[in-house]
């Protein structure tokens, strides 16, 4: 069992019907192209035409490619060979790139994340050179680009043929729009309260939960400015209004309403209330 070469291993294999065309041509004529490896003896090019020699018994040629560039060469002739459409000709390619760990231009990316590869210079032959031989337009490898980055799930069914890349590029559109918007909501999260972003980014909070917890904290501070407000609106206009008349001389603790009795503690605690509510007003520039 001959090896692929992991570029090689991002080309589909043949379909069965393919594979029948071909077998019944290499039985007819014989293998006109041989298998190519590279100097490990994985294959380049050529899985198909082994398969078929190998279903049909024949000894397979061999050929050891000594040039440049193993991954672009493995990938642009199984793709002029192969009938693949535009878009998955440009999803292949994109796979390859930041599969390769060849730079991503459009993306400012280098490399899929996680695929633990550092980018490879953009030197001599490029995945780029790929793009302009196979004639495969920018835009629509700009669309595989926004696959790749937000809908990876559907490019295995893109590469396939299983799912178009207009509508996969729709879905990666959807998914991209709620990534920015939600990365919009988590930065105007931290202007606003920084301690529960945090608790976002920790993973222990959603940011929808976040927001949650921020208009509740929200809305208890509204109440609470509510009750404040009746209440000294309730006690302080009436206090300044009995000041100069014979209430202070009037009063009598025994008719006063249970634990509502007026002590000389009580009016201590009334002035420095009084004195601490002209601070705040002068601080707050309030009438």
């Amino acid at each position: 069992m001959i090896e692929s070469h992991p570029t090689n291993s991002l080309i589909p294999p043949l379909e069965e019907d393919d594979l029948a065309v071909l077998m019944h041509d290499i039985q007819e004529n014989g293998l006109l192209q041989p298998i190519v490896l590279d100097s490990s003896g994985r294959i380049l090019d050529g899985r198909g035409r082994l398969t078929a020699c190998e279903r049909l018994d024949i000894e397979p040629a061999f050929v050891t490619y000594d040039g440049a560039g193993i991954d672009i060469y493995s990938l642009s002739v199984n793709l002029k060979r192969r009938s693949f459409s535009k878009g998955m000709c440009a999803m292949i390619t994109v796979k390859a790139r930041a599969s390769l760990g060849y730079a991503c231009p459009e993306s400012g990316q280098t490399a899929r994340p996680d695929s633990g590869q550092e980018a490879r210079p953009e030197s001599g032959h490029t995945v780029r050179d790929i793009e302009e031989q196979l004639g495969v337009a920018r835009a629509v490898i700009g669309r595989a680009n926004v696959v790749w980055q937000y809908a990876p799930d559907l490019v295995d069914s893109v590469i396939s043929g299983a799912v178009g890349l207009d509508r996969a590029y729709e879905v990666a559109r959807q998914k991209q729009a709620q990534t920015e918007s939600a990365e919009a909501q988590l930065a105007k999260l931290r202007m606003t309260d920084p301690a529960l972003a945090a608790r976002v980014a920790d993973g222990e909070l959603t940011l929808q939960g976040a927001w949650a917890e921020h208009k509740a904290r929200q809305e208890e501070e509204i109440r609470q400015r509510r009750v404040a407000t009746h209440l000294l609106c309730e006690t302080l206009p009436s206090l300044a209004q009995i000041r100069g008349t014979r209430t202070f001389t009037l009063y009598d603790p025994d008719l006063s309403p249970p634990g509502r009795a007026v002590t000389r503690e009580t009016i201590e605690h009334a002035s420095s209330a009084l004195a601490e509510a002209a601070s705040v007003w002068a601080e707050r520039d309030l009438p």
